[in-house]
């Protein structure tokens, strides 16, 4: 959902955030980060949060401290808080600070391997406070942070 609909979340929310420039996914770069625009990667998280019994609250801005807000509000109420901080995942202490409060798990994702780019990529002030991280997956790694988030808040299940 974009910086403008936002909506209140519930432990049954899962809150997919993106920071700046990803709302040109599908323009940008193509070459790097593939032709699927942020409303696929919305449509395709949406699916993949029904089939696990969740709704999507799915967020984009180009704004900082829009982003640091919206980690505020959900920190408490989310299942769990997927984060593609784009180009603050190399600057932001901020986000990284804000992200230390949420009480589900944190999963960084970043499309494209930001360890194999520029030399400043390779730092994430997110990486050693987020749960899991996964780099380098495409858009699919959208998909592999949901089911990161599920497999650490399903009830663990005795052996059969």
């Amino acid at each position: 959902m974009s910086e403008q609909g936002q909506t209140q979340t519930s432990r049954r929310t899962v809150v997919v955030l993106n920071g700046p420039n990803l709302n040109l996914l599908g323009e940008r770069e193509p070459h790097i980060y593939g032709h699927e625009t942020l409303a696929d990667v919305e449509a395709m998280c949406a699916a993949r949060a029904g089939e696990l019994g969740w709704t999507l609250d799915f967020r984009q801005t180009n704004h900082e401290g829009v982003l640091i807000d919206a980690v505020h509000e959900v920190r408490h109420d989310a299942v769990g808080v997927v984060i593609n901080a784009g180009g603050w995942t190399h600057t932001s202490v901020a986000i990284r600070d804000a992200l230390t409060n949420v009480s589900g798990p944190v999963v960084e994702v970043h499309i494209s391997d930001i360890h194999a780019r520029e030399a400043f990529r390779s730092h994430s002030y997110i990486s050693d406070i987020a749960d899991d991280v996964i780099v380098g997956r495409g858009t699919a790694g959208y998909l592999e942070a949901l089911d990161a988030i599920r497999a650490r808040v399903a009830p663990s299940r005795p052996p059969a």
